[in-house]
């Protein structure tokens, strides 16, 4: 199983995907499972996030298609070297964000064209695509007001009409036919126990496990 969150800051998705891996685990315990954060789960791919993330430099700023770039290389690298091998042994992986997130921020919201930016991670991605995606939908006020490090990224910052952009560009992609099947909308517009609760049951019910 490969499976993903996707869905705006401050929806969950990082608490979610813990508490998913830990429950599946207990369920699994012949399998490997794992959780990790897309694109950077990996020395090299931290690195790389970093870098992209940075906020500015002194006499410039960095274009949304190179942090396009920059993404795709940090997924390249947690992809094919965490994710495909556990996969290919018949374990079990939990993604925080995966390359639709690329999709949907910097495709939609930045205006760089959903299929340029699914064309610049083909390579990275190559055939390692998710078998179910976990939408964690809530108002874009609830996410926001959820977000209380003084130390946030740079598409931490962004306000609410650029996450409103973003929301219209995941609406998009999980009609699309290759993610129709596999998008499952979650209301996260809960206590953090009845969310898990609707996750637990969303992946019993796909896998039929």
């Amino acid at each position: 199983m490969y499976i993903v969150f996707e869905g705006i800051v401050g929806s969950g998705k990082t608490t979610q995907a813990k508490q998913l891996g830990a429950f599946l685990a207990k369920r699994f315990r012949e399998k490997e499972v794992r959780v990790v954060r897309e694109p950077w789960s990996t020395p090299i791919a931290e690195d790389i996030r970093r870098l992209a993330q940075q906020e500015s430099w002194d006499t410039e700023e960095m274009l949304p298609l190179t942090n396009v770039y920059l993404f795709a290389s940090a997924r390249a690298q947690t992809l094919h070297t965490i994710v495909k091998p556990i996969l290919k042994d018949g374990g079990i992986v939990i993604s925080d964000r995966s390359f639709l997130s690329s999709l949907a921020i910097q495709g939609y919201a930045q205006w760089l064209g959903i299929e340029t930016v699914a064309s610049i991670n083909a390579m990275a991605i190559h055939d390692v695509t998710p078998d179910c995606i976990l939408s964690l939908d809530m108002p874009i006020d609830t996410a926001l007001s959820r977000i209380f490090d003084d130390q946030k990224d740079k598409l931490e910052r962004m306000g609410k009409e650029f996450y409103q952009e973003v929301v219209r560009g995941y609406e998009i992609i999980a009609r699309l036919p290759e993610f129709q099947k596999k998008w499952i909308h979650i209301d996260a517009n809960a206590d953090q126990e009845t969310v898990e609760e609707r996750v637990r049951k969303a992946v019993l019910d796909f896998f039929h496990i």
